[in-house]
Parts: structure tokens; C-alpha cells; sequence
């Protein structure tokens, strides 16, 4: 099962480079974006979903993924994952054409929404409850030291080699993964499944599609047009009905009755937030150091290293705090964290004083790891081993989704006000609600075992 006292450290690292290269893969691309453009001549529509169909394919699939891993094993397909996300890199480095690259991006995008989810359920497999937290704390500060090194690794193999290289750099390393995890790693039994949901599925990925792809083309298109609107409203009617047919079939695409415990709930939303503040840092952090304060992409990158450091020395310790102390206290002291750094940024940018906006994106920095250990943790002990694949599927989902919505959030708020203050000020208020529910839905005495479920 991959218990053993060193092959479950192999495990754990494989699947932190694997998570690090798919962090990775969004970084690099948007820095070299501009090239791609230009060498493809991709118009600019183009261009913006060379980097969105990725994070559509993603958002739609991965939990679709983890339920197909507690019924056929996480091992056979988390190798078809590795495998398909590696040909699909070497399919976007060779690609010609702004439709051969977009193409070659979605399948990523579906080996991604494999990898992603299981990594996680591998990693949780592999180690005793407690020692959970500290294995999921190392497996994302691998992954936070990939995400840190993509925009250096990005502009040096653009710059110096080609941006292609971008692409090229996956394959060795999915195949020593792969190779990993095929010689290493070994299936507990698994229950018996009564079968796969396909109208879950069905509403799942088509509500989710057209929900993400609403919400990104509005803030570009306007929300007024019907190419916005239809797709977003028939999107969210689809989710609707999804939940509705998995609270009345016998062998869900998700468990949404998982939502009725409070814990579970509240570390998603926790989860979701996090990802939410990161597109307000890294995207409209950046934009304001470029615009407000004058500094060139480079300099604006090194502007944000406050953020971008911490998490990678701090998601071990927020692991062994989750051990310690559960669930709660680590969470909400994230949630607190980051909200007194997000209002930090939003007066300094209000005020023009750059110092308050460094000690916000320290702040939040710091806190940032304390929003995806904790809560990660909290979910995949919440549910029996045989649901480990939808629980991971589940809070990679919402992860995704909280993107999602940060961008369109972030972005409608900045091109209604014109303010990147304003942009913090409502991210902050999120962060807000979301501490109050999390300290009211999140249980005092944890469980670490999964009861009824």
C-alpha cells in the first residue's frame, strides 16, 4: 500500500514533484505568453484561452477523476493521468497553430484533473493519520517551490531557449514519476462500487463548463451579452440539478451529503478562499506594482516575493500544527491571518504607502499554507478510505473554482471602480464571511475518524 518506511517517502516526493509540475505549468505559461502570441500569431481571445482551457478542463474533471479512482484504483489511473499530461506537453511544445495549441492545453487539462486529485489521495494513503498533516505539509511546500520558480524558470527557458521548453521540461519528469508510482505503489482492497453516475457526470462537467466559461469571458465580453449570460445561466441550472439527482442516486459522482458535516464544508470554502486570494495577489498585485508604482514585469515579480516565500517554509509547519491541534485552530488563524493582510495591501494601496502593502503580502504570506494544509487534512480524514478519491476530487474543485471566481471577481470589481484598493477591499470582505462561517460550522473536538459517512 505503500506503507513501508521508505517506499512511502518515495511516494510522497513523487507525488509533491508532480503537484509542483502542474503548479508550475500555469506559471510559466503566463509569462510566456506574450511570445506564444506573437510566434503563433494567436489573436488576443486566442491567447487568453491558451491559459483558461487548462484551468476549465481542471475545474470541470478533477471530481469526476477522484470517484473514478475509488472504483477502477488510484494506481492504473493516476499512470493514465501521468501519461496523458506528459504527450499533451510534448503536443503543445510542437504545436503550429493557435487551435493545435489550445487543443493540446485541454488534454492537459484532463491529465492534470487525473494527477491532481490522486496525488493527494496517494499521499494521504501512505501515512498514518498522525503523521498526515506533516506529509501533506512537505507535499505542498514541494509543490509552493515549483509554483515559486515559475516565473524565473519561465522568462530564463523563453529568453534563452525557446518557449516550447515550457512544454518540453514535463515529460522527464512524469515519466520518473510514473515509474515511481508503478513499481512503489499498490492499491489497498477496495469496497464493492454499485457503478458510475453518468448523468452526474454529464451535469457536472457540462454546469461547470459553462458556469467557468461565463464567469471568465464576463468580465472581457460584458455581462450583458447573451454569450455570457446564456452559457452562465444554463450553466448554474445544470449545478442545480446536479446536486439535486446526487442527493437521490444511490452511487453518486459526489457524496453531497459529505457537505452536511460542518467541518467538511467550512475547509472547502476555506480551501476555495485561499485559491481566491491567490489570483487577488499574484494577478492584481502584480498589475498594481506595474501600474501604480511603475515597476517593470520583472521587478514587479520580485515585489511579490514577500507572498511567494513564505509559503514554501511555512506549509510544513502549518502540516504538524494540523496534527497538534486538528482542524480548527490552524484554519481560522489562516482565515485571520489573511484577512489582516489583505486589509494591509488594500490601505496601502488606497494610501500610495508601499509599505503596508509588503507587510500585507507578508502577512499573507505567512498565513497563506495554514488555508490548504489544515483544511486539506480535514477533508480526507472526514471520509472513509473508500471515498478518498471523491474527497480529494472534491476539494481540488473547489481550489479551482475559487480561481475561478477570484478572477471574475477581482477583475468586474477593477473595471467597475478603477480602484486596485477596492479590488483588496472585497477580497478581504470575502475573507471575512468566510472566518465567521468556519468559526461557527468547524467542530471543536475533531474526530480524526470518519463516522458514518
Amino acid at each position: 500500500m505503500g506503507k513501508t518506511s521508505n517506499s512511502r517517502w518515495w511516494v510522497l516526493t513523487a507525488m509533491g514533484a508532480i503537484l509542483g509540475v502542474i503548479l508550475l505549468d500555469e506559471t510559466v505559461v503566463g509569462v510566456a505568453l506574450p511570445t506564444i502570441q506573437s510566434d503563433l500569431g494567436l489573436s488576443s481571445l486566442s491567447a487568453h484561452w491558451v491559459v483558461n482551457i487548462y484551468l476549465l478542463v481542471l475545474a470541470a474533471l478533477a471530481g469526476a477523476a477522484g470517484r473514478f479512482g475509488d472504483i477502477i484504483g488510484t494506481r492504473n489511473l493516476i499512470i493514465v493521468g501521468l501519461l496523458v499530461f506528459g504527450i499533451a506537453s510534448l503536443a503543445a511544445g510542437y504545436s503550429q497553430s493557435g487551435s493545435g495549441i489550445v487543443v493540446a492545453r485541454a488534454v492537459q487539462g484532463i491529465g492534470a484533473a487525473i494527477i491532481f486529485p490522486l496525488s493527494l489521495v496517494l499521499v494521504s494513503m501512505s501515512f498514518d493519520e498522525g503523521e498526515r498533516g506533516m506529509a501533506l505539509g512537505i507535499y505542498g511546500a514541494i509543490g509552493t517551490s515549483f509554483l515559486a520558480l515559475g516565473p524565473v524558470v519561465g522568462g530564463l527557458l523563453t529568453d534563452y531557449l525557446s518557449w516550447r521548453w515550457i512544454f518540453w521540461i514535463n515529460p522527464p519528469i512524469v515519466l520518473i514519476v510514473a515509474c515511481i508510482t508503478w513499481v512503489l505503489w499498490r492499491d489497498p482492497p477496495r469496497r464493492a462500487e454499485a457503478g458510475f453516475d453518468w448523468a452526474g457526470l454529464l451535469l457536472l462537467v457540462g454546469g461547470l463548463t459553462l458556469t467557468v466559461f461565463g464567469i471568465m469571458e464576463g468580465p472581457e465580453r460584458g455581462w450583458e451579452r447573451i454569450d455570457v449570460i446564456g452559457p452562465l445561466i444554463t450553466g448554474i441550472v445544470m449545478l442545480a440539478l446536479f446536486v439535486w439527482v446526487e442527493l437521490r442516486t444511490t452511487a453518486p459522482l459526489i457524496a453531497m451529503r459529505l457537505f452536511s458535516n460542518g467541518t467538511f464544508a467550512a475547509s472547502n470554502m476555506i480551501v476555495s478562499l485561499a485559491q481566491f486570494v491567490k489570483i487577488a495577489t499574484f494577478v492584481f498585485g502584480a498589475l498594481y506594482f506595474q501600474k501604480s508604482s511603475g515597476l517593470s514585469p520583472l521587478m514587479a515579480g520580485v515585489a511579490l516575493l514577500p507572498a511567494v516565500v513564505p509559503p514554501v517554509l511555512t506549509a510544513t509547519f502549518a502540516g504538524k500544527a494540523a496534527d497538534t491541534y486538528g482542524t480548527r485552530l490552524p484554519s481560522l488563524f489562516g482565515v485571520l491571518g489573511t484577512l489582516i493582510g489583505l486589509v494591509c495591501m488594500a490601505i496601502g494601496m488606497g494610501l500610495d504607502q508601499n509599505v503596508f502593502v509588503f507587510a500585507g503580502l507578508l502577512i499573507s504570506g505567512v498565513a497563506i499554507s495554514f488555508l490548504f494544509v489544515p483544511p486539506q487534512r480535514a477533508v480526507m480524514i472526514s471520509v472513509p478510505p473508500g471515498m478518498q478519491g471523491q474527497a480529494g476530487g472534491i476539494v481540488l474543485s473547489s481550489q479551482l473554482l475559487g480561481g475561478t471566481l477570484g478572477m471574475a471577481v477581482c477583475s468586474s470589481t477593477y473595471a467597475m471602480l478603477g480602484s486596485f484598493a477596492a479590488v483588496f477591499w472585497i477580497t478581504a470582505a470575502i475573507s471575512a464571511a468566510v472566518l465567521m462561517y468556519g468559526y461557527i460550522a468547524i467542530e471543536r473536538n475533531e474526530i480524526n475518524t470518519a463516522e458514518g459517512t
